[in-house]
């Protein structure tokens, strides 16, 4: 399998990624909606398939206090960055496009799953999930976010295989044995028009969006974070699937 550089990427853009990228701030407003955890309630455990360097966690982590996380990733880099930023957290190294055979891992039994971002750059995505369902308890609750639309030049640089319609991500989810509770395109107008801009830019964003960003792409930014908040959960080119894992 053909294996993307994450230690480099982390490395170049983590400062746009974490900050500034009104795309990542609209996704974790959608996933935390869906995940349906209660801050007050304990005995939530969530696994995050690709953690990255913990951005995601660092959040979660802050507003469910009560709940377990364990964040898994093939990223070095990205995973001793997350380790520094929630101690709380925990993080392990690990390539789900091989069966895990960590005990401790296995014995987590999330009651909820995220995988964001993730799919569209692994050769086997079902493979993955398949996977990743020997880490989740029956009933487990799955959220699951891949692009959808055209590609920029950005996302081929870093790695992406395709994106997916709504109903190729259905069919996939399927295959791996996951019961489908919805699947569909958020993100209608704003998102779309977000990424009508990034696609624009043609070759040079792969520039733009390296190192720190500069006064007039952070306005930009401010800006369709704050329009993505009237988005639509239909006809959007962000794919959102929920699903459950019957625990067969």
């Amino acid at each position: 399998m053909e294996c993307d550089n994450w230690d480099q990427h982390w490395r170049d853009c983590v400062e746009i990624s974490d900050h500034y990228n009104p795309g990542v701030s609209y996704r974790r407003r959608i996933i935390r909606r869906l995940l349906q955890i209660q801050p007050d309630r304990p005995g939530y455990s969530l696994v995050e398939l690709g953690s990255g360097t913990g951005q995601f966690a660092n959040e979660f982590c802050s507003l469910f206090p009560l709940a377990r996380f364990l964040g898994l990733d093939m990223s070095q880099e990205g995973v001793g960055c997350a380790r520094k930023r929630v101690p709380a957290a925990r993080f392990e190294v690990c390539d789900l496009v091989q069966p895990v055979l960590d005990s401790e891992i296995l014995r987590f039994a999330a009651t909820h799953a995220l995988c964001s971002e993730v799919l569209e750059h692994v050769d086997h995505p079902e493979m993955l999930l398949r996977n990743a369902s020997s880490l989740m308890a029956p009933g487990c609750r799955l959220v699951v976010t891949v692009p959808g639309g055209p590609m920029t030049p950005f996302d081929k640089h870093i790695g992406h295989r395709r994106h997916y319609s709504p109903h190729e991500l259905r069919s996939m989810l399927m295959a791996a044995g996951f019961e489908i509770e919805r699947v569909g395109g958020f993100g209608f107008p704003f998102y779309n028009l977000y990424r009508l801009g990034l696609l624009s830019r043609g070759a040079e964003l792969v520039q733009m969006v390296s190192g720190p960003p500069s006064l007039l792409i952070r306005a930009g930014y401010y800006i369709f974070d704050t329009l993505c908040r009237f988005n639509l959960d239909q006809w959007g080119w962000q794919t959102v699937g929920i699903a459950r894992w019957p625990g067969r």
